[in-house]
């Protein structure tokens, strides 16, 4: 009796938010080599692209009464179309939903939203993250004019998926491998090989909430002022 009551409330709690859902439709999805990173092109018809000043992150509808995040690498506000790239190598709703995608499939999505973050009028504007966060410093790279005060980092587990990576982008991010549990430290030593300067430098961190605290930690230790790191996390 319990369980048929908790499914009920369930289908009522759905069926509250199905009318709130917009659709957009799968344009194509291409799978790395190994296919645990992927790439999905989507038509939005009913999204405002124009009206993106800040990097955006929608949030997908991946199961019944579950939702997850994904922020568009760029997109182009007149035909309403984007990409999403996509780390799936953990289990999880996200990635089942993910790497089931095919051409022509529909997707709902609940909402648009903001990240915050966008580029600041500095000489430099540096990206660090992790395979979760590839599509955000892909979309910071789009909104960074002009193009030559962009660079940064991105830790990529795979080696062929880092040559990928390069073969397939052009784009000052540096894949490097992880070379620690989280992350920070191997970016922290990427850093600081490129001697940065203290002065007109912004970090934009994002990727695995571990990574993120520890690399502002160690950001902030180095002299770093805490309004020159902005920071996003992603549940992974």
């Amino acid at each position: 009796m319990e369980a048929f009551t908790l499914e009920r409330i369930k289908k009522r709690a759905g069926a509250l938010f199905e009318p709130a859902l917009q659709t957009g439709r799968v344009l194509e999805v291409r799978h790395w080599e190994p296919s645990t990173f992927m790439e999905v092109d989507l038509h939005l018809p009913q999204a405002d692209m124009s009206a993106w000043t800040e990097i955006p992150y929608i949030k997908f509808k991946v199961a019944d009464l579950t939702f997850r995040d994904y922020t568009p690498s760029g997109w182009d506000a007149e035909t309403h179309t984007c990409t999403l790239f996509i780390d799936v190598a953990h289990n999880g709703p996200g990635c089942k939903w993910a790497s089931q995608l095919k051409k022509s499939d529909i997707v709902s999505y609940y909402k648009i939203k903001s990240t915050q973050h966008a580029p600041e009028e500095t000489p430099a504007v540096i990206g660090l993250g992790d395979e979760s966060s590839i599509g955000h410093l892909l979309a910071l790279q789009q909104m960074v004019v002009p193009a030559t005060r962009f660079s940064g980092a991105v830790l990529i587990h795979n080696a062929s998926h880092r040559d990928q990576f390069n073969e397939y982008f052009r784009s000052p991010l540096t894949p490097i491998p992880v070379q620690d549990a989280y992350g920070h430290n191997s970016l922290m030593q990427w850093i600081i090989e490129q001697q940065y300067t203290l002065d007109n430098t912004v970090f934009y961190i994002t990727g695995n909430q571990t990574m993120v605290i520890q690399l502002r930690k160690l950001l902030k230790m180095q002299g770093y002022h805490s309004t020159q790191v902005k920071a996003q996390s992603f549940w992974k």
